[in-house]
């Protein structure tokens, strides 16, 4: 794993370019958006609740480029340019977040509790991060630490009509004297959703509870900030022949009798800086546990994993000239996955990954930055013999494998005037395959196929080139870009003309594929009389395809958005009035793959108002967001349900309430924020 660099930064109102213009984003290292090559939007957890979304996957699904893999809800990962799961890599704390995403079922399992902003970087970014960077990056910031000498304190809660569903969760922090901490806990209820013909979706409940906690220090020349993490959820699942063994309950039920995931995890991390005479190091470390259990109704636990991490980084940046910088990384990450249950997918494995690679900034001139960067990752699995994977006669031995790989990046960054900016990057990725891909052999309960995999997989590579203009003024704004992502030993289950006493025979394939597509985003912010008022339009188009024709599976469809809002000050005490109303229109997915169908076109209306009111001892945030308010019947192209008929969710209206206050840290009497 390659060091990542995570700092507090001031928080993003916008994910749009617009704001980001001159905005500093975090990515491998702190800078501004307009001296970067790579590919980087922002949307701050505001934005997502703006947005009535149900977890992080949800809320970046709306942005150009991006879209979400969802089993119902509650179980989402995000797709960056169609590539999801162990191509997208995830950083929690400054650090690799593994949450066992090889099965398409696994869900992300992170919400917006306790995080200021999500930054997306478009691309591989091998180099950067490690193995599984392939698509991009998904970075999880958490939220700011509390103004100096003063102690914050918020209750924030959602209502959700569609679920009936409530999530609340309560944070404390104080900073005084080059030290701040905080602590939040929080929890989250949802009822089975309704589709858009308000029909019940039986099991798609879920619910959990979430804590965490942060110690941070700044001492001469060392800053050191400390976090912990847990969530515990329970997610209800769908079979396709449900009904036959779970009766319907009570409408609103949280009960856990019928099929459902439980999820648990642990991360500790410790993000570490320390400033030398002419340079900074950064030491990121941290401890991960990943407790994966599934019971199949009634109450036995047949599936339980554990995946235990170990990972530290290393960074140390030099200014070699005034105009060149260097990084120099290096990293690892250690993960054993011991299976404890009766029922058992992967086997027992040990996984290891070692990194190192440099970085190079060229500042050519005012206008034009160049980066350029080399490294070298080695990634080793050995299995060990797992009783019951398998059949006896369908048994995948234990074995061992080693990949080493180099990787790239090139990037030419320019801007010709204050307004334009231009973007040239080309980088490379590889992905080693997963346990799943390896040895499988097996039916895959939940869809009911028999999966087949192959430990002699080689390691999935890829090159990517991107081009992007972007233009902002006051008023008007603009960006396109454009990328082709050329896949070497792409890894993809194909269907076969067998099947296993009835089910249908799947295997796990090898061949070059590509992905190309583009994003364009335009913004008018008009002055004057009528400042405030905002309307905003996005598309994305992508086409996926292996070389012999065949279109990849999961390749969402071509979409356009557009949002107007207004938000303006009504008085002194009350303050940032809005509403908005938006379209999103999803094309018909016409570009299936064979084990694929074709998905029509739809459309929904969204729209929001909120304000936030002023009083003497705090203030009072609060929204409401209508999601598919004309409740459409739709198919989205990337819902697993999809395959057993069942629709998307139906109108939900959110109802968000926040009450933050500030104190002074040596007194009692309330200050407004």
């Amino acid at each position: 794993m390659i060091l990542f660099c995570a700092s507090t930064l001031p928080a993003q109102n916008d994910s749009s370019f617009h704001e980001l213009h001159e905005v500093t984003i975090t990515g491998f290292k702190e800078e501004k958006r307009l001296e970067t090559s790579t590919d980087i939007i922002s949307v701050s957890s505001e934005k997502m609740k703006e947005r009535g979304s149900f977890n992080i996957s949800d809320g970046l699904a709306k942005m150009p480029g991006i879209s979400q893999l969802s089993t119902g809800v509650a179980i989402s990962k995000p797709v960056i340019r169609g590539l999801y799961g162990n191509r997208v890599l995830t950083l929690l704390s400054g650090l690799r977040f593994d949450n066992q995403q090889w099965q398409d079922e696994h869900g992300l399992g992170l919400n917006t509790v306790g995080i200021d902003r999500v930054e997306v970087i478009k691309g591989p970014m091998s180099i950067l991060y490690g193995t599984d960077a392939v698509g991009g990056v998904l970075n999880v910031i958490e939220e700011r630490k509390a103004p100096e000498n003063k102690i914050a304190f918020d209750i924030n809660t959602s209502f959700h009509t569609n679920t009936l569903g409530n999530a609340t969760n309560i944070g404390i922090k104080g900073n005084k004297n080059n030290r701040w901490w905080r602590v939040r806990a929080g929890y989250e209820t949802h009822g089975d959703y309704s589709d858009g013909a308000n029909n019940r979706v039986l099991n798609s409940r879920f619910g959990g509870y979430y804590a965490k906690a942060t110690y941070g220090l700044h001492k001469g020349k060392v800053t050191s900030v400390n976090n912990y993490n847990f969530s515990y959820n329970n997610f209800g699942f769908i079979l396709n022949d449900i009904y036959d063994f779970m009766q319907p309950d009570e409408r609103w039920s949280r009960s856990s009798q019928g099929p459902h995931h439980i999820v648990i995890f642990n991360v500790f991390s410790s993000q570490n800086t320390i400033v030398l005479k002419n340079s900074v190091l950064k030491f990121n470390a941290g401890v991960q546990t990943n407790n994966r259990m599934e019971d199949e109704g009634g109450g036995q636990i047949s599936l339980n994993m554990l995946l235990a991490t170990v990972l530290y980084n290393l960074q140390w940046s030099k200014m070699l000239h005034p105009k060149v910088e260097m990084i120099i990384s290096h990293g690892s990450t250690f993960e054993n996955n011991t299976n404890f249950g009766a029922r058992k997918i992967i086997p027992d494995a040990f996984m290891y990954e070692l990194s190192a690679s440099a970085f190079f900034k060229f500042y050519l001139s005012k206008a034009v930055i160049l980066e350029t960067g080399a490294g070298v990752t080695d990634k080793w699995i050995k299995t060990m013999m797992t009783p019951g994977v398998n059949s006896a006669d369908k048994l995948i031995h234990p074995f061992s494998k080693n990949w080493i790989s180099a990787n790239g990046l090139a990037g030419l960054t320019i801007n010709p005037t204050k307004e334009w900016n231009i973007k040239l990057n080309a980088s490379t990725g590889v992905r080693a395959p997963n346990l799943a891909e390896l040895s499988s052999n097996g039916l895959h309960e939940g869809i009911f196929i028999y999966e087949i995999g192959d430990p002699k997989m080689k390691s999935e590579q890829n090159i990517n080139t991107n081009v992007s203009v972007s233009y902002n003024q006051d008023w008007v704004s603009f960006s396109a870009s454009a990328f082709y992502n050329r896949f070497f030993n792409y890894i993809y289950l194909q269907p076969t003309s067998g099947d296993f006493y009835g089910f249908p025979i799947h295997v796990y394939k090898q061949q070059n594929a590509a992905l190309y597509g583009g994003e364009f985003e335009w913004e008018l912010t008009p002055q004057g009389s009528v400042k405030g008022l905002e309307w905003s339009v996005n598309a994305s188009v992508i086409r996926g395809k292996t070389d012999d024709g065949n279109y990849l599976p999961y390749i969402p469809a071509n979409k356009l958005g557009t949002v107007l809002k207004f938000e303006r000050d009504a008085s002194q005490k009350v303050k940032n009035v809005y509403g908005s109303v938006g379209f999103d229109y999803v094309f018909a997915q016409n570009h299936f793959a064979p084990n694929e169908t074709f998905t029509p076109a739809y459309h929904l209306l969204n729209a929001s108002v909120g304000a936030k009111f002023i009083f003497k001892t705090g203030e009072i945030n609060l929204s409401v967001v209508g999601n598919n308010l004309l409740g459409a019947k739709y198919f989205d192209h990337l819902s697993r349900f999809k395959n057993y008929g069942i629709y998307n969710v139906g109108r939900n209206i959110v109802v968000n309430v926040g009450l933050p206050f500030l104190f002074n840290y040596s007194k009692t009497k309330n200050k407004t924020k």
